[in-house]
């Protein structure tokens, strides 16, 4: 089994769902003994934003009509996060980051620190509030997770990332992806919204029992 995740990393319904995931897998591995490799997809919420971003409260309140629509929007995520362990702290996050450098950069790491990565960033953005849009921040959360800036620095210059991450939007756009967290399983079963834990633990029982009834073994 394996899943493929389209997501961005100023999505905070994203976040949780990564985290319900993340969950589901360890239940699954302790389950079955078999662990689910993910693949992280690049997906920009708004990719009309400037390089630099914009004011997160002006944003946010144009966009949902005002901080009386906003406000509890921001209460039931901070819950929501609250529930299963993760904070969220909207009060210091000033920016609405353009999130591309970030996404250009999960695709050029290596494998092993992707995933550590995406935690990094959205921690970063989450919790402290820093603008995951300036290359500088990313490089020192780059840094904290073990890689190294000075490798990645002219790697970004040179436009590395790029084709990677317009292949993602490319192909989420031929899907119909038009919100996220968006979970594809095996290439073909789709999960769409933040989940909680225990239904994808079903959804990879679901999966796996239809896959076994299809396999040539089980016609056989």
């Amino acid at each position: 089994m394996k899943i493929d995740v389209y997501s961005d990393m100023i999505c905070p319904w994203c976040r949780i769902g990564k985290k319900n995931m993340y969950d589901a897998i360890m239940a699954w591995a302790s389950e079955v003994n078999e662990t689910i490799p993910v693949t992280y997809r690049a997906y920009q919420l708004d990719p009309t934003l400037p390089p630099e971003g914009k004011p997160f409260r002006q944003e946010m309140e144009a966009k949902f009509g005002g901080a009386g629509r906003l406000d509890p929007m921001l209460q039931r995520v901070t819950e929501a996060g609250a529930g299963i362990g993760l904070t969220f702290r909207f009060d210091r996050v000033t920016r609405m980051p353009n999130t591309l450098l970030a996404h250009r950069i999960t695709a050029i790491l290596p494998a092993e620190l992707r995933q550590p990565w995406v935690d990094a960033v959205m921690d970063a953005h989450f919790e402290e509030g820093r603008d995951i849009a300036q290359a500088d921040v990313l490089f020192e959360l780059a840094s904290g997770i073990g890689a190294d800036p000075e490798d990645l620095r002219p790697r970004l210059a040179a436009g590395e990332g790029t084709a990677e991450v317009e292949r993602d939007f490319e192909t989420a756009r031929n899907l119909g992806i038009t919100g996220v967290p968006f979970f594809i399983i095996n290439g073909k079963y789709a999960l769409s919204g933040a989940y909680p834990s225990a239904q994808f633990l079903a959804a990879f029982r679901k999966i796996a029992q239809e896959e076994a009834a299809s396999s040539p073994s089980a016609e056989s």
